[in-house]
């Protein structure tokens, strides 16, 4: 069983940055894709970020192209998410995910293990 914790959420003023961690418990994710999504107040989980089981793919969600990073370091199992120009609507609790194989997109179907979230809020 993998277990996935998130960590560095909080609350910040519009244009500020966040880093979010997620910390696997075991090794093997390092051979799995990881993702990052969010559910928003109100609203359905979608898909933030993935990438792939060495760092070298990534896909973002149109929302965050260009204001959020993802990137992993295999060695200390740690996924994480660099979020820059927040935005009021990126206010969500975000969720941490192994994918099922070396490569996943944004399907939900495609991500086998979750974390218990960590909230962003983004104040104006």
């Amino acid at each position: 069983q993998v277990q996935l914790v998130e960590s560095g959420g909080g609350s910040v003023q519009s244009g500020a940055s966040l880093t979010l961690s997620c910390t696997a418990s075991r090794r093997t994710t390092s051979n799995n894709a990881m993702g990052w999504f969010r559910r928003a107040p109100g609203r359905e989980r979608e898909f933030v970020a993935t990438i792939g089981w060495r760092g070298q793919s990534t896909t973002y969600a149109d929302s965050v192209n260009g204001r959020f990073t993802i990137s992993r370091d295999i060695r200390s199992n740690v996924v994480s998410l660099q979020m820059n120009n927040l935005k009021p609507e990126d206010t969500a609790v975000y969720y941490c995910a192994a994918g099922r194989s070396s490569f996943a997109g944004s399907g939900e179907d495609q991500y086998a293990y979750w974390g218990q979230g960590t909230q962003v809020t983004v104040t104006t």
